[in-house]
């Protein structure tokens, strides 16, 4: 059996930090707030803008310390994964999952008595959507796993918008369809990147069960596709033009990038994908942001 190592105070809190992958929560609480101040057509009030950032927050770390603790023996046989601290014996599962399931009830307790009822039962729906449903059976059922379970990663305008408003509007499932249909091609580029070691794992990933040239077509498919979608804001009145220039822009570049990696098998340009796709969806909810502001 595998010793647990004993690390100090800062180790353990950098692990326990790890736990709540923050590059990808961060993003996601970002977008969270843009749905928050999109909602609002001056200043939002402090408290669902406080409260509600909190709670979604605390919900997103809590899915992604609950995927940690059920993905752990997958990540110690992926280069890109293996240092995480349940396999390197950083932290004890038992404490990871108390670790998650504190997180889980603080944010339920946040959103329920400081912001409302409806944020709070649509944050744990995609609580419940990304920890166990994406993580516990698609991710090994289907290649489309992530296109399903992309609704999960979707959520986050949403629960911003219905935490100011305390209902679901059109423009905010515009925001949700948004990053619902950004997730394939920006998952799928790393998927292209690490087909091997999913393959070893035995994770059904596009790029392992069709082979990684469908996957390229797939990833340009669903760029087009985002670029058109993301002319729905302009197209609905909900945004303006400086937000247009800057969707045609960031979508353009997104085109470049997905017709390159179809034609070249580079090995670098899955990963530089990848990257891009990350700044073009923070760049692109910026744009909203800003619009929103100017006009």
């Amino acid at each position: 059996m595998k010793a647990i190592a004993t690390p100090g105070p800062q180790t353990r809190f950098a692990s326990y930090l790890e736990l709540c992958k923050p590059k990808v929560v961060s993003l996601m609480v970002f977008t969270a707030i843009v749905g928050m101040l999109l909602a609002s057509p001056g200043l939002v009030p402090w408290q669902p803008l406080l409260f509600g950032t909190l709670g979604i927050a605390l919900a997103a770390c809590s899915a992604a310390a609950i995927n940690h603790v059920l993905d752990r023996r997958i990540d110690a046989q992926m280069r890109r994964t293996r240092r995480r601290p349940l396999p390197t014996g950083t932290l004890s599962e038992t404490h990871a999952l108390t670790f998650a399931v504190l997180l889980g009830i603080s944010s339920m307790v946040v959103l329920v008595g400081l912001v409302n009822l409806l944020t709070a039962l649509l944050t744990f729906t995609s609580l419940i959507g990304y920890a166990i449903i994406y993580t516990v059976f698609l991710k090994h059922a289907t290649p489309q796993n992530i296109v399903i379970g992309g609704a999960a990663g979707a959520a986050p305008p949403v629960l911003g918008w219905t935490a100011v408003t305390g209902h679901v509007d059109a423009e905010a499932l515009l925001l949700f369809l948004i990053i619902f249909t950004w997730t394939p091609p920006h998952f799928w580029a790393l998927a292209i990147a690490r087909r091997d070691e999913y393959a070893k794992v035995g994770v059904p990933m596009l790029p392992v069960t069709h082979g990684e040239q469908f996957t390229r077509l797939h990833i340009l498919y669903y760029t087009i596709l985002l670029v058109l979608v993301t002319l729905l804001p302009y197209l609905t009145g909900m945004s303006g033009p400086l937000y247009l220039v800057a969707a045609l822009a960031l979508g353009g570049g997104f085109l470049y990038h997905a017709v390159a990696l179809l034609r070249s098998s580079a090995p670098e340009l899955p990963m530089r994908t990848f990257a891009w796709s990350i700044t073009y969806l923070t760049a692109l909810f910026a744009a909203l942001l800003a619009d929103h502001y100017v006009f």
